[in-house]
């Protein structure tokens, strides 16, 4: 198939047993674009520390990541990890300008988009907000996050209605990743990913971090400082450093 050729393409680097794509960001929406064209359903996840930290602890999260048909470097320690293991990924490849960089797709060539996730309103107010600022973004339907798992198969009803070409949720990880993972069947998206507080900076309920900070790789700092919630994310990084120099040494 079509991305089996691209994955071999772009190699992968395995981080503490995850594999993580050598991929740009360019070459990223070029194999989404694929998988839509594709018309299976593809699970996507941008992979930062924290997230790579709570799969070792959590069997299905951790099979997850293995199995995903894409997994690209969403934060600095990420990219730290590969660069030391001599199999550098060419940049960070994040949720929130994937999302952007396919809203933009969809206004050129009709992409169906779901957004799933964050508070009541939230989606909804993103969804305007990305279809001014992409004229003819094809928002195909919106619903909030706060659902219990119970609920997953009910709403992926929900979403499976509207035909989907892209799933984007943002219930923050593993949660996401899992509800892509138990619908995927149901909802049948070609692309589905997990996109964290994407929802929420697009909606501008929460201000992305200014390119400066961007440029000096501080954006997790950023989001630590304006919503102190996210202190559990940032405790994880000095914990994925350990756990990494703890690998290399085994091996």
């Amino acid at each position: 198939m079509v991305s089996q050729a691209i994955s071999e393409q772009n190699p992968r680097v395995r981080i503490l047993g995850i594999p993580v794509d050598r991929i740009t960001m360019d070459q990223t929406i070029e194999r989404l674009e694929q998988f839509v064209a594709e018309g299976t359903p593809h699970q996507v996840v941008t992979a930062d520390s924290s997230g790579i930290v709570l799969a070792q602890s959590d069997s299905d999260f951790f099979e997850i990541l293995q199995q995903a048909n894409l997994v690209t470097a969403d934060s600095v320690g990420v990219i730290w990890a590969a660069k030391r293991q001599g199999e550098p990924v060419p940049e960070r490849v994040s949720g929130v300008d994937i999302f952007a960089r396919l809203c933009a797709k969809s206004a050129e060539k009709g992409y169906r988009l779901f957004f799933l996730g964050a508070a009541p309103g939230v989606a909804e107010t993103a969804a305007e907000r990305c279809c001014l600022q992409s004229p003819g973004c094809n928002v195909v339907g919106t619903r909030h996050g706060y659902f219990p798992e119970e609920s997953d198969e009910v709403v992926a009803q929900e979403i499976a209605a509207a035909k989907p070409d892209v799933l984007f949720v943002a219930m923050g990880m593993p949660r996401q990743e899992k509800f892509i993972r138990r619908t995927r069947d149901i909802i049948k998206a070609p692309v589905a990913i997990g996109v964290g507080g994407t929802l929420d900076v697009f909606s501008g309920r929460v201000k992305r971090a200014p390119r400066l900070v961007q440029k000096l790789k501080l954006e997790w700092l950023w989001r630590t400082l304006q919503n102190p919630k996210k202190i559990s994310k940032a405790k994880n990084l000095p914990i994925f450093v350990k756990m990494v120099l703890s690998e290399n040494k085994r091996d």
